[in-house]
């Protein structure tokens, strides 16, 4: 027997070792892994497989299998293809458990897991084809070194949410590993390699007091060969956690039968004595998932995830009051004004928008509301909201005329009215005059802060303020011409007042969203938008909007960790952005962190209820959860309100597309085809997305 501590070879019968009186522990009852030897070399680049599967190269190999990187010639995609080793094709147990890992794998259809696509058989050896991730294994990321405590949180998240699925689908994993943890070029990462996995009301192809899986990551009972339930997941999950935090295993003997002894018996040395920048809730996580004990960790994986969620954003308190402010309405003898009664709208938005204990609905469901004809009641019920402030804008010249009043949406009482007369000039004041006037109405008491920011005067020149104003209304028409005028507007404003962060942001944006329109495409824009942001930030470094811009801009390029990292920090500034808001729910919705995106969303709805994109990216989240039929719903509600948006229409059809209602999406994704220009990126896309899936029909 050998030394657990010193390695020395002891008699069989020893109780202590020989050489450093260590005390020797026989596990009974345990038959060690043997590890099979590798394939023989396979097929050879451009062997076809089963009539469709065209060999690229050799990707991976291992005991058990080895994986091909191929081209699926019919659907046009490239597979990885999982061949079961010459040697144990004709093993009965071997295939029956290579057969388990795929349908374990198929039942499950989760973002944080790789996909399969089927299993099959070709020239007597058993195969099964998954998707082909673009990436590297968590194990060779670890190579370079311990990641920062947020990438480690997040990847960690994001497994967790992976082995949720699993485990609510009765799956248990039994081989979480860094080495089975892929991590795809936007960041998400994906479980692997369900050969082990366990299945609810299954056969259990692993024999009586075997130890399997890899023994570095094994919880006590699968060390010892005892039944295991998806506790012992949780167990691989923490260690894995402590190697990506501190770039050691948490139990790290080199010997088989040294380590399951340090396993059993020792603790790993406590993480914060590693790594000192630890926060203290991982900290605890990581120890309580490594608990010998299974009913000692965590029961469910859903409470990790709470606890490890603790440093995320998901804090949205809960206003005591609400309000929405209507568009003001354009008197001007000439209805030439709509710019400056638009403008006004806003600033007294965002103005309110920084009280916490206000709820204040957004500028782009407030604007729906311009000139509607219904009741304040109807209004009041329609957004969930107890207060309605609507007002008129009259100029003649250089005189200003601003009437508002305050009203109780449930018994349309005027609780407050007001008229100010001045000149243009006095602009700034009157909107600060009425924003305090609902202060006080209201009975809200402000922060330091939040009386700071209804003070603040960031446009101080009139002229500048007429061009800000002007640019805000072209943009957000979304058009290629309001975007050009936008941007015009916003240069000749910076000729007039000087470097200005409302102007930098506001060109950055323009840019922003000609991209995101896919209005243009060049590379140039985003470099510029960046650049803009550089200027915001040596005037104001804590500027939400700068933050946003960094985060869209990265993720238009693929960087998703900086993306997120930077749209986090726009929620912490302003959790009333509302297309950040829409950012993070797409980013947490594509990395399968669907309890997160889903509080987003709410919170995205409870501000900007009329806005059609809050319902798209609701359905866009129902899609991710495999709630289709709800994800049709939500989509045709943004189609219905409106129905020229190519973006909204694509949503619809893809939501159709993942219910199989083929013809029905056939059909929205050619009236796509027809309306947009045929050298347009979405014309390339939706004839993908038809063409895919008439062939797809067409097997059937």
């Amino acid at each position: 027997m050998k030394c657990p501590k010193c390695d020395t070879i002891n008699p069989d019968d020893s109780k202590f070792c020989k050489e450093c009186a260590a005390p020797l522990t026989k596990v009974k009852g345990v038959s060690f892994t043997v590890t099979l030897k590798a394939p023989k070399a396979g097929f050879s680049k451009g062997t076809v497989i089963a009539g469709k599967y065209k060999i690229i190269e050799e990707i991976g190999r291992g005991g058990m299998a080895v994986v091909y990187k191929a081209e699926d010639t019919r659907l046009k995609r490239i597979v990885a293809l999982k061949f079961l080793s010459a040697e144990l094709t004709q093993n009965k147990e071997a295939k029956q458990r290579f057969i388990q890992e795929a349908q374990a794998a198929a039942a499950l259809d989760h973002p944080n897991i790789c996909t399969v696509h089927e299993v099959d058989e070709a020239d007597e050896q058993t195969f099964i084809a998954m998707s082909y991730i673009e990436g590297k294994s968590l194990k060779d990321k670890l190579r370079d070194g311990p990641l920062d405590v947020e990438e480690a949180r997040e990847i960690a998240l994001q497994v967790a949410e992976g082995l949720k699925e699993a485990h609510e689908k009765g799956i248990v994993h039994r081989d979480i590993k860094p080495a089975n943890i892929m991590l795809t070029d936007r960041s998400i990462a994906k479980i692997t390699d369900f050969g082990l996995a366990k299945l609810s009301g299954g056969a259990d192809l692993t024999k009586a007091s075997t130890i399997m899986g890899t023994v570095a990551y094994m919880s006590p009972e699968q060390a010892k060969g005892e039944e295991v339930d998806h506790r012992s997941d949780i167990w691989s999950l923490g260690a894995m956690v402590y190697e990506m935090l501190s770039g050691e295993r948490p139990f790290k003997k080199d010997q088989e039968h040294a380590l399951i002894y340090s396993i059993l018996s020792e603790d790993p040395i406590t993480i914060s004595k590693i790594r000192k920048d630890i926060p203290s809730h991982i900290e605890v996580v990581i120890e309580k998932s490594l608990e010998k004990e299974a009913s000692n960790r965590y029961q469910k994986i859903q409470e990790l995830i709470t606890d490890l969620e603790q440093s995320v954003p998901l804090i949205f308190p809960k206003a005591e009051k609400s309000i929405v402010v209507l568009p003001f309405e354009d008197m001007s003898p000439n209805k030439d004004q709509e710019y400056f009664s638009d403008g006004l709208t806003e600033e007294i938005i965002s103005d309110l928008s920084s009280i916490q204990s206000l709820r204040v609905i957004s500028r782009t469901s407030a604007m729906m509301l311009k000139g509607t004809k219904k009741s304040m009641k109807t209004i009041g019920r329609e957004l969930d909201v107890q207060y309605v402030l609507e007002g008129s804008v009259r100029t003649a010249g250089n005189k200003l005329r601003i009437t508002a009043q305050l009203i109780d949406a449930s018994s349309d009482a005027h609780l407050w009215a007001e008229k100010y007369n001045g000149t243009l000039d006095d602009v700034f004041d009157i909107q600060e005059n009425v924003s305090r006037s609902i202060v006080a109405a209201l009975k809200l008491k402000l922060s330091a802060d939040e009386d700071k920011k209804i003070s603040e005067r960031p446009i101080t020149d009139i002229r500048a303020y007429e061009c800000y104003l002007k640019a805000l209304h072209e943009a957000w028409t979304f058009t290629p011409e309001g975007l050009e005028k936008a941007s015009q507007y916003l240069r000749n404003g910076l000729k007039i007042i000087g470097e200005n962060v409302l102007f930098y942001e506001g060109l950055a944006t323009v840019n922003l969203w000609y991209v995101a329109g896919g209005i243009k495409l060049e590379q140039n824009l985003l470099d510029e938008a960046k650049a803009y942001v550089r200027k915001i930030f040596t005037m104001d470094p804590e500027n939400a909007g700068g933050h946003y811009i960094l985060g869209m801009t990265a993720y238009k390029v693929g960087d998703y960790k900086t993306a997120l990292k930077q749209c986090k920090k726009t929620y912490l500034l302003d959790p009333n952005h509302t297309m950040n808001l829409a950012g993070l729910i797409i980013m947490y919705s594509e990395s399968g962190r669907l309890s997160i995106a889903t509080q987003f969303a709410k919170r995205l709805l409870e501000i900007d209820p009329l806005n059609p994109y809050g319902d798209s990216m609701h359905g866009w989240k129902l899609v991710m959860e495999g709630r289709f039929e709800d994800a049709i719903l939500a989509h045709k509600r943004t189609v219905e309100q409106e129905p020229q948006s190519i973006f909204y229409r694509f949503c619809y059809g893809q939501s159709l597309a993942y219910n199989n209602q083929v013809e029905e999406a056939c059909s929205v994704f050619e009236e796509i085809r027809q309306s947009v220009d045929i050298n347009s990126s979405f014309y390339g896309i939706v004839s993908f997305y038809k063409y895919s899936l008439l062939g797809r029909k067409k097997k059937r």
